[in-house]
């Protein structure tokens, strides 16, 4: 007698199937985007149509919708996600959580997928960010040892406040060895117990040239590091997972030396204005009881 089963079974059973392959649950899917449509709830539909041999229904949840700005009529575009079958109508479909134009290369869409999986762990919270010490008397610095940023952070930070001590923990910031040295400048700044700042920095460049701050490895270093840390990485526009995941971002590594300590000339002028305040405070009260000197005399 051949096997009846319930269309629940057949559904759970290729559900089940799915769910099993690995390619399936993590995959890129390239097409043109057509029946697009926004539900009031802010989810996405749409279909991926490969010229006119083949479509995919697609699905994108408001809550994991990155790059859903790319999702137009007509558009070409690569799309990230899991198929899935929709039950309820008997659907395969693919469920999206990053959508990117056609033409973005392999480096972008990895940043993307990475940046997407450390967010849902919750590694760039703003509420788990520290703010950094007022007045650093320890500050490690993860950089190269020979390029201008260590003498720029030096420099700056000298004559701005000399009484933080600058202690270097000497890395590659590119190539294959960059990964590795920052992990491990990390840990020798982290095995102090005075250190109480560590900026990370190097100049700018293109994605590849900044592409050790994007690695997952260099990413939680920042993110277990026991004493807040500013990343100072690239210039202004170029923003990397470092810069996401750090307690504090600055634009430059320049920038990273005048906001990681006061200015000395400030301070000199706040006391001495304190001082003046204190002196007047003083002479006030001195003089308002004078008379009271000779009655108890």
């Amino acid at each position: 007698m051949a096997l009846i089963l319930t269309v629940s079974k057949i559904s759970n059973y290729l559900k089940d199937l799915l769910l099993s392959d690995s390619l399936l649950q993590d995959i890129w899917v390239s097409g043109e985007v057509g029946n697009f449509v926004r539900s009031a709830a802010g989810h996405s539909y749409f279909t991926l149509r490969d010229g006119k041999t083949a479509a995919l229904r697609c699905v994108m949840f408001r809550t994991s919708s990155r790059g859903s700005e790319y999702l137009l009529e007509g558009s070409a575009v690569i799309v990230h996600g899991r198929v899935a079958i929709y039950e309820q109508r008997g659907d395969l479909q693919l469920i999206a959580d990053i959508v990117q134009p056609e033409g973005v290369g392999e480096l972008q869409l990895k940043l993307e997928q990475l940046k997407l999986k450390l967010e849902s762990e919750g590694l760039f919270e703003e509420s788990r960010k520290r703010r950094p010490p007022v007045f650093p008397t320890k500050i490690g610095v993860v950089t190269s040892p020979s390029g201008a940023v260590w003498h720029d952070i030096q420099s700056i930070i000298g004559r701005r406040y000399p009484l933080a001590e600058l202690k270097l923990a000497p890395t590659p910031v590119q190539g294959e060895a960059a990964v590795e040295g920052i992990v491990e400048a990390f840990d020798a700044l982290n095995a102090m117990t005075d250190v109480d700042l560590i900026i990370v920095a190097r100049g700018g460049g293109s994605l590849e040239d900044l592409w050790a701050f994007n690695e997952e490895a260099v990413v939680r270093a920042i993110f277990t590091s026991n004493v807040p840390v500013m990343s100072a990485v690239g210039h202004e526009t170029d923003v990397t997972l470092a810069d996401l995941v750090a307690d504090i971002r600055a634009p430059t590594p320049s920038a990273a030396a005048e906001m990681a300590v006061p200015d000395r000339r400030e301070l000199v002028s706040e006391i001495a204005d304190r001082i003046r305040v204190i002196s007047l405070f003083i002479a006030r009260t001195l003089s308002e009881h004078q008379g009271n000197v000779g009655i108890l005399e």
